[in-house]
């Protein structure tokens, strides 16, 4: 994902880039701070190419 000096706050984004090294994805992912967040889920983004997070909206497109 791309996010300055790789931390990712969670939940303070709109849309997240993800690329193959980030699967299996979930919300929050993995590197973002889990304060105040929501219970971790994992989202199918391989077979369309784009998944959003129920819980927070959050929206996520893979890169290949």
């Amino acid at each position: 994902m791309n996010a300055p000096n790789g931390t990712r706050p969670a939940n303070t984004q709109n849309h997240y880039e993800v690329t193959e090294k980030d699967l299996p994805l979930s919300c929050p992912a993995m590197g973002m701070t889990l304060w105040n967040s929501h219970p971790r889920v994992y989202l199918d983004v391989e077979q369309t190419g784009w998944a959003k997070c129920g819980y927070c909206g959050a929206e996520y497109t893979l890169k290949r």
